[in-house]
């Protein structure tokens, strides 16, 4: 059973109440974009799917954005309030409770950068579960309907980086076609492992791409050297 919180170095994650809970590659994902746009002024952040709020915590700790969040289901949406409240950058932390859909058709605002976790799986079995079905199947939202959602709210000069299952990144890179590709991360567990996540960096302005990888853990179990870089700000034993 998983933790009801999860305890960071600045911050605490509760998670009773989201299907989605504080996993390693999201936790991953959240240090590698912040540590991408720590030295960006940003103004305008939105985190689209926030369950926890796990990625506007991490950034908000690093940037001194005002940041957005949106969340369709309601009981993650309160958890992911009470997390921003308790946090020390809550005058910087908002949630809306919508889909990202409708946040789209009734804002007039556009971002700086936009963060997704989006849901993983399309065509999937599912379980019985509603809460997690919206967290982890596109129930709600397609990969192309999160695409075309981005390409309103983001600025001229904006950045937007998704996380996606490593068999999905190709798929999205043909969906973002019209934006630049910045650079596109792909996640190992071991070094015995496939590749199994990628994250994705874009931005709208021509730039020179990088492909790069990532092991999460050497096979003595201990995180590796650039895993742990990126995490040290966060994690309590690093």
């Amino acid at each position: 059973m998983s933790n009801h919180y999860f305890q960071f170095k600045q911050f605490i994650v509760q998670q009773e109440n989201c299907a989605m809970k504080v996993t390693t590659d999201a936790c991953l994902f959240g240090a590698w974009v912040a540590n991408k746009i720590e030295k960006l002024k940003l103004e305008n952040v939105l985190d689209i799917g926030a369950g926890t709020g796990l990625l506007s915590l991490m950034l908000a700790q690093k940037t001194k954005a005002f940041i957005q969040s949106i969340e369709v289901d309601e009981q993650a949406t309160i958890q992911a309030e009470q997390n921003f409240r308790q946090s020390c950058w809550s005058d910087r932390l908002q949630t809306h409770y919508s889909s990202i859909q409708n946040f789209t058709i009734t804002t007039n605002q556009q971002f700086d950068f936009i963060i997704a976790n989006p849901p993983f799986y399309e065509h999937n079995l599912k379980s019985n579960d509603k809460q997690k079905n919206m967290a982890h199947h596109s129930t709600l939202l397609s990969l192309d309907v999160l695409m075309n959602c981005i390409k309103k709210l983001l600025s001229s000069k904006g950045y937007f980086a998704v996380l996606l299952p490593y068999a999905r990144a190709d798929y999205f890179l043909q969906l973002a076609k019209d934006f630049c590709l910045v650079e596109k991360m792909n996640v190992k567990q071991t070094p015995n492992h496939s590749y199994f996540r990628s994250m994705l960096l874009f931005r709208m302005q021509p730039v020179h791409s990088i492909e790069t990888n990532i092991v999460i853990k050497q096979n003595n179990d201990a995180y590796s050297f650039e895993f742990s870089e990126l995490l040290k700000d966060y994690y309590l034993y690093l």
